[in-house]
């Protein structure tokens, strides 16, 4: 019987439409099959609701902020409300600012160029690169990986009670030393493991000790509704690719204050309010202290307009039905999973923690690049595998040492190409990357049935063709035969 016939719920049982979902594949054992995308947490399909949008749009794109004619005032127009549905989206406070940047890393960039130049920020080693690595021009505390939701509170109290001094603060440390302002940056939901971190309860402690906090919520935006005033959070980045919109576009939500304060993140047109010749041969400038002071340049419109869409079609599908709904496949791959003692899922924080539809994990005797690359080429399935730019994360999680080089491609003694169940052996090169299937809002079900028919299918039988590796990617030798 489907772990899907038991729906109570017929509503929960219909995903949002997105383009691509009728695309067939080849596969290198003949035919073709409809293409099953569960690499939602890379790049997740666009709605169609959003390419409809942006069709009915395109014929009046013209220049934003720059010109008196007709579609120029509709483009900006268009620009400005599309802001307004996000600040909406995200429950932004009053005098929050929403900046349209090119994507998650983008905007967290942006804010480690604004922060005070004695600011001290602290980050856990299991964040993704994109929130990892910005701080680096910053005094950076760099968090150990925690366990349970409960020590990841515990560390960053810790952490923040005994941060560095600074010379020009009025602030106190529990050692009595002068303290500077301190940024803490975190995940909503890791985009390794799924899981949910407690980010009201760090906001809290974050507060508490006088710090800010910035939310990554790549991975939680397209999951969950985000609410700035409600977690109490001061920012909130994320991009628009991962929330089913394309066009290359992010936000960066929150506080104005240490973004009026600074220089420009780009300096040119559009961040410029006023710019005048002096008498000794250079320029005065006068910028915005608006979001446009940090949008200098002509803005993406279609990529903000791509994100509002999606903001309201979330909205309208209602997050409630969502998460349901996404649950209920998260607990149908789980499971199925857990039928196969030789795959070792992920975690930091264990089975029971809530999550988001990403699920890392790694088979017993397969290099994961192999694996994986069956899974495209025999099964039509596309998943991610390698260390998802999360390498500390990862590396913590496989229990591998830091220093070793993790295999990207099928190593030369092919694992899995001659079962476990015929042989008993599980040779070759031990993996030391993973495999990460993810999914949402417009995942049908048959995808994740497949997924783990072909997930239980692959470690009983073994792969069905033979695969080499070419330009550090595993992919299925041509001149090979059937197995």
């Amino acid at each position: 019987m489907s772990v899907f016939t038991a729906a109570a719920n017929q509503s929960l049982c219909t995903p949002l439409p997105v383009l691509g979902e009728d695309v067939t594949v080849p596969l290198v054992t003949g035919g073709e099959v409809t293409y099953a995308a569960l690499d939602y947490a890379a790049s997740a399909p666009a709605l169609r609701r959003v390419w409809d949008d942006v069709a009915a749009y395109a014929p009046y794109y013209g220049s934003v902020h720059r010109g008196a004619g007709y579609l120029s005032q509709l483009s900006t127009d268009l620009f400005e409300n599309s802001r307004a549905t996000v600040a909406e989206f995200l429950g932004c406070r009053a005098d929050d600012q929403v900046i349209f940047t090119r994507s998650t890393t983008d905007s967290l960039n942006l804010l480690a160029a604004v922060i005070p130049a004695d600011c001290q920020v602290f980050v856990y080693e299991t964040e993704h690169h994109a929130s990892l690595l910005p701080w680096r021009d910053a005094r950076v505390t760099y968090l150990n990986a925690p366990r349970t939701p409960a020590q990841v509170v515990e560390t960053l109290e810790r952490a923040l009670a005994d941060r560095d001094p600074s010379p020009s603060s009025q602030l106190r440390s529990s050692r009595g030393g002068p303290i500077g302002p301190a940024l803490v940056c975190v995940t909503g939901a890791s985009n390794v493991t799924g899981e949910l971190w407690p980010v009201k309860e760090l906001a809290a402690a974050a507060h508490a000790h006088g710090a800010r906090i910035v939310l990554d919520a790549a991975q939680l935006a397209p999951h969950h509704p985000v609410d700035i005033a409600g977690l109490d959070v001061d920012w909130v980045a994320f991009s628009g690719h991962k929330l089913y919109a394309p066009f290359g576009s992010g936000v960066l939500a929150g506080r104005a204050d240490w973004l009026q304060d600074a220089e420009p993140y780009l300096a040119g047109g559009g961040a410029s309010r006023k710019v005048a010749r002096r008498t000794d041969g250079g320029v005065d400038v006068e910028w915005h202290s608006t979001a446009a002071r940090h949008e200098a340049g002509s803005p993406n419109v279609i990529g903000a307009y791509s994100i509002a869409s999606a903001c309201r079609a979330l909205t309208e599908a209602g997050f409630d039905n969502l998460v349901a709904r996404e649950q209920r496949l998260v607990t149908a791959v789980r499971a199925g999973l857990a039928d196969v003692p030789e795959v070792k899922v992920l975690s930091l924080f264990g089975d029971d923690a809530p999550r988001v539809g990403v699920i890392s994990f790694v088979v017993e005797g397969w290099n994961s690049s192999h694996f994986a690359a069956v899974l495209s080429a025999e099964y039509g399935i596309g998943v991610r595998d390698g260390l998802f730019c999360a390498h500390p994360l990862v590396r913590t999680l496989l229990g591998s040492d830091p220093q070793e080089v993790g295999e990207c491609g099928a190593p030369e003694a092919g694992p899995g190409e001659i079962p476990r169940s015929r042989t008993g052996s599980t040779g070759g090169t031990p993996s030391l990357n993973a495999i990460r299937v993810s999914f949402g809002a417009g995942t049908p079900d048959e995808h994740i049935e497949r997924f783990v028919r072909a997930v239980k299918e692959l470690v009983s039988k073994g792969a069905q063709w033979k695969y080499r590796t070419e330009d550090g990617r595993c992919v299925p030798d041509p001149g090979a035969a059937q197995l």
